[in-house]
């Protein structure tokens, strides 16, 4: 049910059920209002000419879901948060229904993202924080293409390294730099490599299905001005 084809809230002519609120000249849903539909969600906020419209809270009766904000002409619109029947949950803005631009999600691993949506997706600019116990410190910052790491980003592995450099459908790809805590940075570039990733254990290849990327090192340089003030923070 965590599938957003569920979570569009009933709008069949069959579903209407009951509703107990006000209602204009014409016998429409119109003011606020809660209605019970017939497959048991509930929504309970404003309407507007039969349409949800406004502030409002639907749940879901099937599974632990529930989203509170807004809703324009029906559809979820403008800011509001969503809950997941998976323990997950998105906060942030909507459009039609999906997720659109700037929120935050955080996933039922625990996991989260903040930053820019579009149809459903991360796109744009975003951090994702990795937070179960064999990731967890590691943070992405970067660009966001439908849903894949896409562009320039960074890659920071707690309190020891980061990564500098591109991405492209969710891989490393090309030149790019290591910054060590204790003052070096080794540059290098990422080379996408096809192959049987099975038993691949090398904390210097990146993974995405059959293709890995692997660094090869050019060299070995001091700490520069810039990643210095980053460390610094």
């Amino acid at each position: 049910m965590s599938d957003d084809e569920s979570m569009r809230g009933s709008t069949a002519e069959d579903d209407l059920g009951h509703y107990e609120g006000d209602r204009n000249d014409d016998g429409e849903r119109h003011g606020d209002g809660k209605a019970t539909f017939r497959n048991g969600d509930t929504f309970e906020g404003s309407y507007e000419h039969g349409l949800r419209h406004g502030r409002g809270a639907y749940i879901w009766a099937n599974g632990n879901a529930k989203y509170e904000g807004e809703y324009y002409r029906g559809k979820r619109n403008g800011a509001g948060r969503m809950y997941y029947p998976d323990g997950s949950m998105y906060e942030g803005n909507w459009n039609d229904n999906q997720r659109n631009g700037a929120g935050m999600y955080r996933y039922k691993n625990k996991d989260v993202y903040n930053g820019n949506w579009q149809n459903d997706a991360r796109h744009g600019q975003g951090t994702y924080q990795y937070n179960s116990k064999a990731q967890k410190g590691t943070v992405f910052t970067g660009n966001w293409m439908n849903g894949k790491a896409d562009g320039a980003g960074e890659l920071v592995h707690g309190n020891s390294h980061r990564y500098q450099g591109s991405w492209q459908d969710d891989l490393i790809a090309g030149p790019g730099k290591y910054i060590f805590s204790f003052g070096a940075e080794q540059h290098g570039e990422y080379i996408p490599v096809e192959q049987d990733v099975e038993g691949i254990e090398d904390a210097d290849e990146a993974i995405n299905g059959n293709t890995i990327s692997r660094w090869r090192a050019h060299k070995i340089t001091p700490i520069t001005v810039d990643a210095a003030q980053i460390l610094d923070k």
